[in-house]
């Protein structure tokens, strides 16, 4: 459909034939004209040791889309991989090394939660920064977070105003609470939501829609 993804990671998914991602609502869209293969490269749906397999080809052939990935199964244990987080840091270095922004992202998350790394906040702040710089939302959501939690008011609205214009729905939020407490005026409100709005519009179809509001998304997966 060529529409940026959603922000949302339920409403695409991840296709190991081409290393690509997919909104859900192409796949509904494919389904209707009776193709149950990849709307993007049209190779048949791999079952899960396949999809394993096709990744792990990637892997060796030094594909960091592919690394990411395959850092996610280990973090969350699917295609039958057993729960490995430290195997997923390892591959989400090497992917983020290789310049793979959602790599940032999510390690930055795992060294904030400290539950299997170690916590470290200055790790955390330097890999969301890396992925917000790239263009990854949450990541500048994040970097809004970590900002309010030190009491840096002024940089935290910088960071949920951009996130919030790129369509990040807690980021907007944010902002309108600051605009209520007077951390913001009404103003940045307005320019958020303007922005927020135009993001949405720019990542909405019917077919998504669809797909959002059909019991097909989980089947998707």
């Amino acid at each position: 459909c060529q529409l940026p993804l959603p922000l949302d990671p339920d409403e695409s998914m991840f296709k190991p034939c081409c290393m690509e991602e997919v909104c859900n609502g192409c796949v509904l869209a494919a389904r209707k004209r009776g193709m149950d293969d990849c709307p993007f490269c049209r190779t048949p749906r791999p079952d899960k040791s396949q999809a394993l397999a096709m990744i792990q080809t990637r892997v060796d052939a030094g594909d960091p889309v592919a690394m990411f990935h395959l850092g996610t199964e280990h973090e969350i244990g699917s295609y039958g991989l057993q729960k490995d987080v430290l195997r997923a840091v390892e591959l989400y270095l090497h992917a983020a090394e290789l310049g793979v922004n959602k790599a940032h992202h999510n390690l930055g998350v795992l060294f904030v939660e400290g539950k299997v790394v170690e916590k470290d906040a200055a790790k955390a702040f330097q890999h969301y920064e890396a992925a917000a710089m790239c263009g990854q939302v949450s990541a500048r959501h994040n970097l809004g977070c970590r900002e309010y939690d030190a009491g840096n008011y002024d940089l935290a609205l910088q960071h949920w105003m951009i996130s919030a214009k790129l369509g990040h729905e807690y980021s907007l939020k944010n902002v309108r609470i600051f605009s209520m407490t007077g951390l913001a005026t009404k103003a940045d409100y307005a320019a958020a939501l303007r922005g927020y709005q135009s993001a949405t519009e720019e990542m909405s179809s019917p077919d998504r829609d669809e797909a959002k509001a059909s019991g097909l998304i989980s089947s998707c997966k």
